[in-house]
């Protein structure tokens, strides 16, 4: 359902930053698709281990996964994050690009890793994708689910647009 009168609310640089941290922050699991140009798509869960000051989404992959291999040949990805007991939602296009930076590794390092990379922090299979945002949009609820489900209850009891949330565009550059 489109509501027109949700307000909208773009944010640029620091405060799109911000922005997508606070939303990351609550569900750091999004839907990481690529090879954007075929259908199906290919898409899979991924956890997202850090959106740093720049607005790049940092994570672990292994070197020798699919995901990888279609990296390499088609860098675009759609990264799709759903907070639904928030209603929150954040939809980001952008760049990957695959490294190998141990000093990255180490920063991000959490015991929980390993249970996909057994060697830990020095598994040769262990790489880093770090996607660059070219554009991001979200939706987000002013409200707890609940407050939201009342709101939308009134609205179709009373026929007036209630203020539920606010959407816009999230430019980091």
């Amino acid at each position: 359902m489109d509501n027109k009168s949700q307000p909208i609310q773009n944010l640029q640089r620091n405060e799109a930053v911000a922005k997508i941290q606070e939303l990351v922050k609550h569900n750091g699991i999004c839907m990481f698709t690529s090879s954007i140009g075929e259908v199906p798509l290919q898409t899979r869960p991924m956890s997202t281990q850090e959106v740093d000051d720049d607005g790049n989404f940092w994570f672990f992959s292994s070197k020798e996964s699919h995901k990888n291999s279609e990296l390499s040949d088609d860098p675009r990805v759609q990264l799709l994050f759903a907070n639904t007991s928030q209603s929150e939602f954040l939809t980001v296009y952008g760049q990957a690009i695959i490294l190998h930076d141990r000093k990255k590794i180490e920063e991000m390092w959490s015991p929980i890793v390993k249970a996909w990379f057994q060697e830990g922090k020095d598994d040769p299979d262990l790489t880093l994708i770090k996607v660059v945002p070219e554009s991001a949009y979200y939706w987000d609820s002013k409200d707890n689910k609940m407050i939201s489900l009342l709101k939308i209850a009134a609205s179709a009891i009373s026929g007036k647009t209630m203020d539920i949330g606010v959407e816009g565009t999230l430019q980091v550059n």
